[in-house]
């Protein structure tokens, strides 16, 4: 009977000794609130206007609704083993598949910085939402961060992309700090191919930066190929500088990106170019936070001729406040417009039902957007 009692009292001790040394921890985050959003398209031809609008309950307002866990072994002689698997959740209806698409990784980290194997953020994409006051969630999300041209829903790679070895500086550098990134196309090589291997999914991108008391500066660059398949290569360089300034009293926030949309072709050789910034500003007001931005993305699409003689653009406006009821739990609230200007129909966020046109076979026309309007209330709780 001793003998199992300290044998019981052995395995406890291993058992808390090897608990010590590693962690797991479930966390997440639930936002929900209600979402309106209208917009106004105008054909061209006729003059004649359309008006849509749509109320609805709406996930990640202010944040993203996500469900994850994340984990660390201390390896000893000061490198560490890590994971983090991370799920969205459409917290309206529930009806999100539970897999792990904004972040699945493993990682070595150590005096030489960390490797970082997986599914996890792009470089260019931490600038749009660490240099944006809303974080790039809601009504409120800075234009310049979505835009890739014409067919951006294409670039499935701007926020995230898969198949990527990355490598991040280690943190005792004085306040710099910075990251490198290749995600892997995983097409199959073909020797007999007359095209040769397609590099269609390739990404590549890099992130540096400084941060040190008030101050934080950071330049990303990055290309995703969309298309290679041998008559076809489309690619997609980001580069955006952004920079943030506490003065205490108020944080503000700046950021410039370039867009460059590139299609190249036997016969010729189509460019696409999108210039943007974005200035704002967060205000404390004891147990809540005042968030303001302005924006504008400029267009320049080659060939494609706007219709009203100057550069199309799309200007953007929003405000917003949040309202912490605990350090986990805040109320939010965000108003936000933009504006479209000679054939831009880019709007964002502002996704209502037909914002970037509406068209009608009776009549045989179709509309460009000319301006939406979106508001978001809605609460947050972060475990």
């Amino acid at each position: 009977m001793k003998k199992n009692t300290l044998a019981a009292l052995a395995c406890g001790a291993l058992a808390t000794a090897a608990s010590a040394q590693s962690s797991v921890t479930l966390f997440g985050t639930i936002d929900t609130g209600v979402t309106y959003q209208s917009a106004k398209s105008v054909d061209p031809a006729t003059g004649i206007t359309s008006r849509q609008s749509r109320t609805s309950l709406a996930s990640s307002g202010s944040d993203a609704s996500s469900l994850g866990l994340r984990g660390t072994e201390d390896l000893g002689g000061g490198l560490a083993a890590s994971f983090w698997l991370e799920a969205p959740l459409a917290t309206d209806d529930g009806g999100s598949a539970l897999r792990f698409t904004r972040r699945s990784t493993v990682s070595l980290s150590g005096a030489f910085g960390e490797v970082r194997l997986g599914r996890d953020r792009t470089a260019y994409s931490y600038n749009d939402t660490v240099f944006d006051p809303f974080g790039g969630y809601g009504s409120g999300a800075n234009l310049i961060g979505a835009v890739s041209g014409a067919d951006a829903g294409l670039d499935s790679q701007y926020l995230r992309a898969s198949n990527m070895v990355g490598y991040f500086l280690p943190a005792n550098l004085g306040g710099f700090y910075g990251q490198l990134q290749y995600g892997a196309h995983e097409n199959v090589s073909d020797s007999s191919s007359l095209t040769g291997t397609s590099d269609g999914g390739r990404y590549t991108g890099g992130r540096f930066g400084y941060a040190s008391g008030p101050l934080d500066i950071a330049v990303a660059s990055g290309q995703t190929t969309i298309t290679d398949n041998g008559s076809l290569t489309r690619t997609v360089r980001r580069s955006n500088l952004g920079a943030s300034y506490d003065l205490g009293p108020v944080k503000l926030f700046g950021e410039l990106s370039n867009v460059r949309d590139q299609s190249q072709t036997a016969a010729a050789t189509l460019r696409n170019n999108y210039n943007g910034y974005l200035l704002g500003a967060t205000v404390p007001v004891g147990a809540g936070l005042i968030r303001a931005s302005y924006g504008e993305v400029r267009y320049d699409e080659g060939a494609l001729a706007p219709l009203y003689g100057d550069a199309p653009r799309a200007r953007k406006l929003a405000l917003g406040y949040v309202h912490n009821l605990s350090k986990r739990t805040s109320l939010y609230a965000t108003v936000a417009r933009i504006d479209n200007r000679n054939d831009s129909a880019y709007t964002g966020s502002l996704a209502a039902a037909a914002t970037t046109g509406w068209g009608s076979s009776a009549v045989g026309y179709s509309g460009l957007a000319r301006s939406s309007t979106g508001y978001d209330f809605g609460i947050r709780h972060a475990f």
